[in-house]
């Protein structure tokens, strides 16, 4: 069981060479708060090592905006293209690579575990991971982003606090039923 925290920020983010999405979560106490999410867009870079040098900045500006203490990433998932692969891998070592040079400590996190963690259901969706977010975290539908990449980085930040160990969230459920009837507080009507 982990000791409340006063303070702590922790960046996720989800790799990408045409989208990434981040998101930032605020932990005071056991008290998890949606602080900022958003993408890096590189639709418009042609170039991949042009998108690279992008996300190197990006990521080190994301760094000095919000002085997260830990960095969340999804790991790539085995794909039948290895050149995406490839690319995606580069994206996800450059944005652990610029976190490292500030000395905050990475975990990653296997996509089916986020999604998991968030929804119970390893295969959800992207749009059943943000609504179950916007829930969770309480920000309004008028924040929802256009692209859920940014949801994404988003749930791989919530997925890392919940793996500090808030008990009443990591405790075992039969099901969502069992986890209503659990936590009657936690649910509204």
């Amino acid at each position: 069981m982990i000791q409340p925290v006063k303070e702590k920020i922790i960046l996720g983010i989800d790799p990408g060479t045409t989208i990434m999405g981040y998101g930032v979560i605020r932990v005071n106490g056991t008290t998890p708060k949606m602080e900022a999410m958003g993408v890096i867009d590189m639709r418009k870079i042609k170039d991949h090592y042009l998108k690279l040098k992008h996300i190197h900045e990006r990521v080190y500006g994301l760094i000095d905006s919000f002085l997260p203490d830990e960095v969340a990433i999804e790991a790539p998932f085995y794909g039948k293209n290895v050149q995406s692969m490839l690319k995606l891998g580069r994206a996800q070592g450059i944005a652990m690579a610029v976190a490292l040079s500030r000395d905050i400590p990475i975990t990653e996190y296997a996509p089916l575990k986020i999604k998991m963690a968030i929804t119970g259901n390893g295969k959800a969706s992207k749009e059943q991971v943000a609504e179950m977010l916007q829930r969770i975290l309480r920000f309004d539908k008028s924040e929802m982003p256009v692209f859920l990449d940014a949801t994404d980085g988003l749930a791989a930040a919530y997925c890392h606090y919940l793996q500090m160990g808030k008990p009443e969230i990591t405790k075992s459920f039969k099901s969502w039923k069992d986890f209503i009837n659990k936590n009657p507080n936690r649910v509204s009507r």
